[in-house]
């Protein structure tokens, strides 16, 4: 491996790295709006939101950028998967605001994106450890949410009001793909009562219009942890 390293470098790269993959995000709950707040929303938007999904640190870029003369990274995120003491390394994030790796035809594939803590530097980790780096790169270190094969999310959206009845929708995620199994519309009829309840969630509902709906949330859907089991 250091031989094929060293061989490397005579072309055009400028040392060797090993990644690190000892980065472990965090996992949010989410639980929207607040039990006891009085909202509005129109047709078409959610009432209710609960959920969990990761929050992964990420390296942004706002245009391309060129390492040495093999390889370019696009605009976009890209995700962090370790660190050592004077960098982090990341990868595309895979979704459609990520950034990707462009590669010379004869360059050989990058494993990671390694950018120093204290530098403007970013370099390119080969398949064989060896790094071409370039200095002076404008860079955000940001928070970024990222929807798992883990990610639930479970909302209530308004659909509108006919007579006395209005009718709400349910609709659930799993790593940020519909569960169209899951979904269904359900018909209130508020001449009957203004409180609504489904999967655990209610609503107190103050006023509902065929462009609007307010209302006051008495309690949201099961708990977070409970969710897609």
């Amino acid at each position: 491996m250091k031989k094929l390293c060293v061989l490397v470098l005579s072309v055009f790269l400028a040392g060797c790295a090993t990644p690190r993959y000892n980065y472990i995000p965090n996992s949010v709950d989410v639980s929207e709006p607040p039990i006891g707040t009085v909202m509005t929303a129109q047709v078409g938007e959610q009432l209710l939101r609960q959920g969990r999904y990761t929050e992964n640190d990420a390296l942004m870029l706002t245009e391309s950028t060129d390492i040495g003369y093999a390889y370019t990274l696009t605009p976009g995120y890209y995700i962090k998967h370790g660190e050592d003491g004077d960098s982090a390394f990341y990868l595309p994030s895979g979704e459609i605001d990520g950034g990707k790796v462009d590669k010379a035809a004869l360059a050989d594939p990058v494993v990671s994106i390694q950018a120093y803590k204290n530098q403007s530097k970013i370099c390119a980790v080969t398949v064989f450890h060896a790094v071409v780096c370039e200095d002076g790169v404008a860079y955000k270190t940001v928070k970024k949410p990222v929807f798992t094969t883990t990610s639930f999310q479970q909302t209530l959206i308004y659909s509108g009001r006919v007579g006395t009845k209005i009718n709400i929708g349910y609709r659930e995620f799993s790593g940020n793909i519909a569960r169209p199994a899951f979904n269904n519309d359900v018909e209130y009829d508020l001449s009957e009562s203004h409180m609504i309840g489904y999967k655990g969630a209610k609503l107190e509902i103050i006023e509902a219009t065929n462009e609007h709906i307010k209302f006051k949330v008495i309690s949201n859907f099961n708990v977070a942890a409970q969710m897609g089991q």
